[in-house]
């Protein structure tokens, strides 16, 4: 038994002296690296963002003329699709809500005169109910027209003025490992937050 506890108390420094050298190396090889990524970095050529800053002015004009054409002046042409997409889809609603509402309106008529309507089963309330449900539903899809054409005009303003702003590589947010020594002995290990300029 003494035997046994013998040998393994001469193998822990060796153990622990290996463990030290594969941390010390494994700090070098980290750093020799970070250097040599940092060199690499400082020795490549910054290139000047190439696009010319799009005229706030001129995108709203054009998306007021024609909604759309801002986008595509700012070159943004996929969002145009997605633009008349909103536009017919709340056409379409403005069209079936409006329908729904004069349809009730001709009942009402209709039932004021004694005459016999679509909705037999339906009194006089219900049929006002159902035309005031209706005429404010077509109301708000035709607010909701105006909101579309306003978001066509601040979208076009936004991205001519955010034309000219910088989103090259060279701009960088990065979490890297972070190595630290303390002493001689003893490496602290941790996460950095990196923020790179130009």
């Amino acid at each position: 038994m003494f035997f046994l506890l013998d040998q393994k108390t001469k193998k822990t420094p060796r153990i622990i002296l290996g463990l030290l050298l594969f941390v010390f190396s494994g700090t070098i090889t980290t750093t020799a690296q970070t250097t040599r990524i940092t060199e690499e970095v400082e020795a490549k050529p910054k290139t000047a963002n190439l696009s010319t800053p799009k005229n706030p002015r001129k995108a709203v004009i054009l998306s007021a003329i024609l909604p759309g054409a801002g986008q595509v002046y700012n070159e943004k042409s996929w969002k145009v699709p997605i633009l008349y997409a909103g536009f017919m889809a709340d056409i379409y609603f403005i069209g079936y809500n409006n329908k729904r509402y004069v349809t009730f309106r001709d009942a009402l008529f209709a039932f004021d005169d004694g005459e016999a309507n679509q909705f037999p089963t339906l009194n006089r309330n219900a049929l006002v109910r159902n035309i005031e449900y209706w005429r404010q539903n077509r109301d708000m899809t035709i607010l909701l027209l105006l909101g579309i054409y306003a978001l066509n005009l601040v979208d076009a303003t936004v991205d001519a003025h955010l034309s000219g702003f910088d989103i090259s590589d060279d701009l960088a947010l990065k979490f890297e490992p972070s190595f630290e020594n303390l002493s001689s002995s003893t490496t602290m290990v941790g996460l950095s937050l990196k923020l790179q300029f130009k």
